[in-house]
Formats: structure tokens, C-alpha cells, sequence
């Protein structure tokens, strides 16, 4: 703790430590309390904000338990292959509703006219190259919001000819990144048309609102995140079925990283007549290889989109990134992995995941020899290197009927800047997250009714609640009671909440010993979990001590991804969250429903006279409102401290995903408000408090 400032006087103990006393600015005379007040405070707990620090900084529970449990959930909701099917005709029909379910979700929220093909590509010019050319172009994404392409075309340019889309992932200098170039210039030497699309925030697109985090803005607003990545790529490949020089027989994709992500996503859910070849490298693996090397296989928010993975009526498997290379078959895929890699996707660990359990459904077709897997070992490394660049060739060589070496092509003088590859973007170019802004700005929520129609009204409202939240009731299946403390009169029982879905939650629960036995119950709930309870400076009087002090019972609680009951560092809560969100699962309904849980139990335990909940920060405020709207007799009343005004904040903040998960529950914004939250929560009372009122 901080020492008081020069010129404080010390403050003597032991009698002068009562939670009810103020200290005296620095520099001034200390006026001693009446003797009646006195005798008053002696009677109540000799507790001291000072004995808080030493309770709450307990380490109550390891990051590595609330990992393993994490991975023991999702691995228990996991989407699986499908069972290789009898017949040809039973997969087709099966691959038919994965692609429905798949294009549900991608395109949820979106005005059908966005989906139409986009061919609007906009020539930016022309460059002139030894055998090929170079056409810049920018093409719109979605109405306000464009990207940039290269064309590149064998000149001259022949009658019908292969093309491939290049697709880029998470490399700043984007389509002018030097291995990129390399790539594009051998395939188009080898006389194949080449469209290499610039990624959504890489390259020209780098941005600050361009984060694709900010996929969890669309996904709030009720805009599917995935769908503008999806529609980016798709456009690309619109334009080559477009073009009359393009032989749509053989059309082929690759890309490294989000490259590789993007090329088995579109490849498989285009279906393999659009795409007749595709390579995708470092790109992909199964939702449970994911789940078991957590953190070693990143993605960003658009590889794990809301639902995107859920099981589904009709699809109890759900749809996982080893079914979309199912999906495939029987096209040409060659899936290559380095063996050694310092991103993700080590070749020796996603082959079993990705390649072996997919193999039979190429069989199936008698093509297994078209479902290939390559080991690269020259690099260790996060790559699309030579040795990787030259199997794409030899593959696109062979499915597309072109007689040529496997030996890359020297490329090293044809390479350009940044700068001359540039086709320009407009001013007003919207982000994701400005376009998220707009989309949220149109949404307007009909007002409560009054008299009769409001509880048919509020019984609706709770159901949509319930859905979004993808509300699951759990219990406290044990309570287990890890430490105690008993000194100057101050009471702590400290508890390990062991839920009945396999999670768990931490709290500490404090009283005087002097406290009534059906005292009322404040949860306390704080975005920096249970060491926000210490206090910071040598005057301060945190809420859990003043609350003691009134002769209350206090119970403060960590739920899930909030300090005791989080995973161990902020990349780790952040991959959790987001497997959570790609299975059906939501992070804040997960998390109202221990809270709800927790409060169950401890009216069974301690009989208190009412609950009343206490929350700080904006992560807390959501939980704990929907917690409240969902069961809204569980809490006599709601205290909000340092929490948002409006939910609308998320957007104007903004507020990203990585710090608080549990406010991105898809289309939430469509219908509720953290007001519509506060009148779903009546009888209890909601009131907003400064951060510093009642200490």
C-alpha cells in the first residue's frame, strides 16, 4: 500500500480501525468521534480495509485447471466428421446440407441484394511486364466498402485459359509481399490467369477499424462477422467466371496462413465444380486439435464466427474444418503443413486431424490419390516458401493440363514496390468497424408496452434473451472450501464453485462475527475479480469492507474468464471465448448462469433476508443485468458501478472483443439495451452508482 502523504497523521491502532471512521485530509487535526459512537463501532467488526488485501489476492484456483476444464467442455460440444457415407449419392445429399447449414451462418443479417455477384471491378491501371500484365483494380465489398486486386494475364493472352485466385492472409505488405510476387509471377508464366485480392486489413485495407476482431461489432449489430470475409473472397471468384478469357473448367485457389483458411473454406463451400483444384498451406485443422493445443493454433474471429461449428437439427456433427475438406472430394486438394512451424499447424500434428479421417471420402469417389498431404522441412518456419511454392505448381500443372517444369522461375528482378502495385482506395472508405456503426445505427427497438400487454411482453423478451445468450441452466454441484480466515473479528469462508456443466467459478465470502445470522447478502461482481477488492491507497475503503461494516454478508465472486476462474493470460481468454462462441456457446450466458447458480446456493447456505447485486465494470454490468432480467427475483436490487450508459458505447467506444467477450452475443443490439435489460430485472431495482459511491 501506498504510505500516507507527508504531513498525515499516523493513525493509532487498534481502536481507531473501524470501517465507519473517515480520515483526515493530510495536514489536519483528527476530530475523535463521541463516546456513544465510539462504544457503537467497538461492538461491530474491528475489521480493516488493510485485512482485505491479504483474503482477496488468494490464488484460489490455477489458470491451468480453468484451461483444462475449458478444453474438457468444448471438447465434450466438439463438432465431428461425419461418418464416411455407404454411397456416393448419401454423401452428395449429406455435403448439400452442410453447405445450407454453412451459408445460414455466413449470411446471417445480410440484405439479400449484398449477396448478389459483385463485377463492378474498377481498372486503376495497367503495368507492362516481360511476357504477362498487371491490372490494378478495386472492386466493392459491400456497398461503401472496397478493396484492391492484381490481374495478373500471360501476354499474349491464350483462348481459354486456367486461372487461379491467390488469396492473402496476415502479412502487412499484402499482395506486394516478395513471396507473393514470386507465386503469382510463376503461375502466370506458366501461362495461367492469376487474381490476387488484397486481405481485409493487410496491405492497402491496414487500418485501425480493419481489425478483424471487429467482426464482433457486425456480430452484435446482427451481421454475421464471417460474411464479409466470405463475400470478399467470393467476389473474387465471381470475377473469374466472369471473365471470357477464363477457362471455369480450371479454376484453382491457394494461400498460406488466412490464405490457407480462406482457400479450404471457399474451395469447399463453392464446391468442387467452381474449384476445380485448390492448396490450401498452413491454413487449417480439426475444431479439436484447435481445443487440445490451445493456444498453439490461433484464429482470428472470422475462423471461429458465432455458431459457424454448432451442431445443428438434421447435422448432430456440426460442421467441422476437417468436414469442409470432406467437402472437397472428389476435386484435387493438396493440403501442405510445415513440419516445423513457429505460427501453428506443425504438419506432424493437424495430419491426423486433417488428412487420414478425410481420406475415405476421396476414396469413396475411387480418387483417393486427389487428397494429397505435403510435409515441407526446409524452412521452420511460417511460410509459402519455395519448396511449398513449387508442389502448388507442380499440382495446378498437373490438374490443369499444363506441360512445365516443377523448378520455380526466377522472379527476382520482376518483383515491385508496395507502392507501384498500390490501386487506391477511396477516402471515404468504410472499415469494419464504421460499417458495424452504420448497420447499428438503423436498428430501432420498439418501446415496452404498458397495462396488459407488458407481462405476455417481458415473457417474450425473456425467450429472445434466453436464445441469444444460449442460456443453459447449471448448478453448483460443489462447493469446495479451500481457506478460511478469523482475525479481529472479521469472518472469510473461501470457496472453489464447482458447476454441474464442468466449470467452475471462485469466491470469497466475509462477515463480522457480530452479523445476524439472515443478514441481507451482497454478490459482488468486478471486471478485476477479487483482488479489485484491496484497497489501492492508504485512505481508501473498498465497497466489500464498507458493506461489512453495515453488517452485511458479502460474497465476492470471479465467474468464468474474470481473475481466479481465468485462463491464464489474455491470448488464451480470448481463443476460449471465441471456440465458446463457434460451438453455440456464449461467454456471458455461461457466465449468468453461475452467477445464478452461486446465488441459489447460497440462500440454501445462509439464508439471508435478500441478495443484492453489486457490479463494476462493463463486463460485469452485462452479466449481471442479463443474469437479472433471466431470473429477476433472484436479486432484491442492482447496483452498476464504472459500467457503460449505453450499449451502444460497444460501437462508439468502441469496445473490442478481447477485453470483453461477453458483451459480442450475436444480434444482441437488435434487441436489447442494457435500459430493456434493467426493466427485464424488475421487481429488482437497477440503479447506476459512481465508482466511489458508498466506497
Amino acid at each position: 500500500m501506498t504510505p500516507p502523504p507527508a504531513g498525515a497523521r499516523p493513525i493509532p491502532p487498534p481502536t481507531r480501525l473501524k470501517l465507519k471512521w473517515r480520515h483526515a485530509p493530510p495536514g489536519q487535526a483528527f476530530l475523535p468521534p463521541t463516546l456513544a459512537v465510539l462504544l457503537a463501532l467497538a461492538a461491530a467488526a474491528q475489521s480493516t480495509p488493510a485485512q482485505l488485501t491479504p483474503i482477496v489476492k488468494q490464488k484460489l484456483e490455477s489458470p491451468a485447471v480453468v484451461e483444462f476444464q475449458l478444453q474438457q467442455y468444448l471438447l465434450r460440444h466438439a463438432p465431428r466428421l461425419p461418418a464416411a457415407p455407404a454411397s456416393i449419392a448419401a454423401w452428395r445429399a449429406e455435403a448439400a446440407k452442410l453447405r445450407q447449414r454453412a451459408f445460414h451462418i455466413i449470411y446471417r443479417g445480410w440484405p439479400r441484394g449484398w449477396l448478389a455477384p459483385e463485377r463492378a471491378f474498377i481498372p486503376r491501371g495497367t503495368i507492362h511486364m516481360p511476357g504477362y500484365d498487371i491490372e490494378k483494380f478495386r472492386y466493392p465489398i459491400v456497398p461503401g466498402f472496397y478493396t484492391t486486386a492484381l490481374l495478373y494475364q500471360p501476354t499474349p493472352l491464350p483462348a481459354q485459359a486456367p486461372a487461379v485466385l491467390v488469396a492473402m492472409g496476415h502479412f502487412p505488405y499484402g499482395k506486394a509481399e516478395e513471396f507473393n510476387q514470386k507465386l503469382c509471377i510463376n503461375l502466370v508464366l506458366r501461362g495461367m490467369i492469376v487474381l490476387n485480392p488484397e486481405w481485409i486489413d493487410q496491405g492497402e485495407s491496414r487500418a485501425y477499424g480493419n481489425g478483424h476482431f471487429f467482426g464482433a461489432q457486425l456480430d452484435l449489430a446482427g451481421y454475421s462477422g464471417l460474411g464479409l470475409f466470405y463475400l470478399a473472397m467470393r467476389r473474387g471468384l465471381d470475377f473469374l467466371e466472369s471473365d471470357r478469357g477464363v477457362d471455369r473448367r480450371r479454376i484453382g485457389m491457394t494461400g498460406v496462413s488466412g490464405g490457407g483458411w480462406q482457400t479450404i473454406m471457399l474451395s469447399a463451400l463453392a464446391g468442387p465444380n467452381e474449384i476445380r483444384a485448390a492448396v490450401p498451406v498452413a491454413g487449417f485443422t480439426s475444431f479439436a486439435g484447435r481445443v487440445e493445443r490451445q493456444p498453439g493454433e490461433p484464429g482470428d474471429f472470422e475462423q471461429n464466427e458465432s455458431d459457424f461449428l454448432a451442431p445443428a437439427p438434421g447435422l448432430p456433427g456440426g460442421l467441422d474444418y476437417s468436414t469442409l475438406a470432406a467437402l472437397r472430394a472428389p476435386a484435387p486438394t493438396l493440403v501442405v503443413d510445415n513440419a516445423e512451424d513457429d505460427c501453428c499447424f506443425r504438419a506432424p500434428l493437424v495430419k491426423p486431424e486433417i488428412y487420414t479421417p478425410v481420406l475415405p471420402f476421396f476414396r469413396l469417389f475411387g480418387k483417393p490419390a486427389r487428397y494429397r498431404f505435403y510435409q515441407s522441412t526446409l524452412i521452420s518456419a511460417h511460410n509459402y516458401g519455395r519448396e511449398d511454392r513449387q508442389q502448388a505448381y507442380a499440382f495446378f500443372d498437373r490438374y490443369f493440363g499444363i506441360h512445365a517444369s516443377d523448378a520455380e522461375i526466377p522472379a527476382g528482378p520482376k518483383i515491385l514496390s508496395y507502392r507501384q502495385l498500390a490501386a487506391g482506395l477511396p477516402k471515404d472508405n468504410l472499415t469494419m468497424l464504421a460499417l458495424a456503426q452504420r448497420l447499428a445505427g438503423r436498428i430501432h427497438r420498439p418501446p415496452a408496452p404498458a397495462g396488459a400487454a407488458r407481462a405476455q411482453w417481458l415473457a417474450v423478451e425473456r425467450g429472445k434473451l434466453r436464445h441469444l445468450l444460449r442460456y443453459r441452466r447449471t448448478r453448483v454441484a460443489r462447493a469446495w472450501r479451500v481457506a478460511n480466515t478469523w482475525h479481529n473479528q472479521l469472518e472469510s469462508l473461501s470457496y472453489r464453485f464447482q458447476m454441474s456443466n464442468g466449470l467452475s467459478a471462485a469466491g470469497i465470502w466475509l462477515q463480522s462475527v457480530n452479523t445476524p445470522a439472515d443478514a441481507p447478502l451482497d454478490i459482488l461482481l468486478d471486471d478485476r475479480g477479487l483482488a479489485g477488492n484491496a484497497p489501492r491507497r492508504w485512505d481508501q475503503i473498498p465497497l466489500a469492507a464498507h458493506l461489512i461494516d453495515r453488517g452485511r454478508q458479502v460474497l465476492l465472486l470471479d465467474l468464468l474468464f474474470v481473475g481466479n476462474s481465468a485462463p491464464g493470460s489474455r491470448a488464451n481468454r480470448v481463443h476460449f471465448a471465441e471456440l465458446l462462441e463457434a460451438i453455440g456457446r456464449r461467454p456471458a450466458g455461461l457466465e449468468a448462469a453461475q452467477l445464478l447458480a452461486v446465488a441459489r446456493w447460497a440462500r440454501k447456505q445462509w439464508h439471508p433476508a435478500r441478495i443484492e447485486l453489486d457490479t463494476r465494470g462493463l463486463r460485469s454490468q452485462f452479466v449481471g443485468l442479463a443474469a437479472a432480467a433471466l431470473q429477476p427475483r433472484t436479486f432484491a436490487a442492482v447496483a452498476v458501478r464504472a459500467g457503460l450508459s449505453r450499449l451502444a458505447a460497444v460501437f462508439t467506444r468502441p469496445v473490442k472483443f478481447e477485453d470483453a467477450p461477453e458483451l459480442f452475443c450475436f444480434g444482441c443490439y437488435q434487441e436489447f439495451g442494457l435500459k430493456r435489460l434493467a426493466r427485464l430485472a424488475a421487481p429488482a431495482k437497477v440503479r447506476e452508482r459512481s465508482p466511489k459511491d458508498g466506497h
